[in-house]
């Protein structure tokens, strides 16, 4: 059946049909996996000429596979503060970007999953524009942005603490607001619990919202609503 391909590489089954049936490829979850893993995981997508997405990789797992793609002639991209690693195999081919997404961060603190988020987007072939520190304690910060958003086909809120912005944000746009919950807060926050509760509870008709600290997620889903007809790979 089209889009079933599997590639056995003994200790990883590698979804290769992913992209002909979801859109988008399989993304690499970096946390738990070491750099050799990684490592033979993008070279089977170089081989390919797969555009890659590895999330939850961190900073000495990204000099190893920097290094180790040195002089391959693939692009190795790094974002640290995310914690993601985008692999471009040398004549890959990659269309204009299409659509808008727009990644709202309450505070600074929220920056890695609020990245997470940006990059994902980015990744899914999607023009993308990030606005930081932004938060309830100061609103006048996001009506000031507002022109930045509201012409965006998806915008995704970062907050932690109460988890209040993507009501606020919801009220202002006409797209669908993915609310990402973080672990920022203090001990009644619960881990980011309280942000989870407060924003699966908004009273914005046109707000959703992904499991606690999720930009991945939230950046995968903002490009299948961006970039509908999912052409870039």
């Amino acid at each position: 059946m089209h889009g079933n391909e599997i590639i056995d590489m003994d200790d990883v089954q590698l979804d290769a049909g992913r992209k002909d049936r979801c859109g988008f490829p399989e993304v690499i979850y970096g946390e738990g996996k070491n750099a050799e893993t990684i490592g033979k995981i993008l070279r089977s997508f170089a081989l390919q000429k797969t555009d890659v997405l590895a999330t939850r990789v961190n900073a000495e797992k990204a000099e190893f596979l920097q290094n180790a793609f040195k002089s391959s002639g693939h692009t190795v991209v790094y974002n640290p503060v995310a914690r993601t690693l985008h692999l471009i195999p040398q004549g890959c081919g990659r269309q204009e970007p299409r659509g808008k997404v727009a990644v709202v961060s309450a505070g600074t603190s929220d920056a890695p999953v609020a990245e997470e988020a940006l990059e994902t987007a980015r990744w899914t072939g999607t023009n993308t524009v990030l606005i930081q520190d932004a938060g309830v304690a100061g609103p006048q910060r996001l009506l000031s942005k507002l022109p930045m958003i509201q012409d965006a086909d998806a915008v995704i809120v970062v907050a932690g603490m109460e988890g209040a912005l993507p009501s606020v944000v919801g009220g202002y746009v006409s797209c669908p607001v993915i609310a990402v919950p973080t672990s920022v807060g203090y001990g009644a926050n619960f881990g980011g619990l309280a942000a989870l509760l407060g924003m699966l509870n908004s009273c914005a008709a046109n707000v959703t919202v992904v499991n606690i600290d999720a930009g991945f997620k939230a950046g995968y889903v903002a490009g299948l609503i961006a970039n509908p007809q999912r052409q870039r790979f």
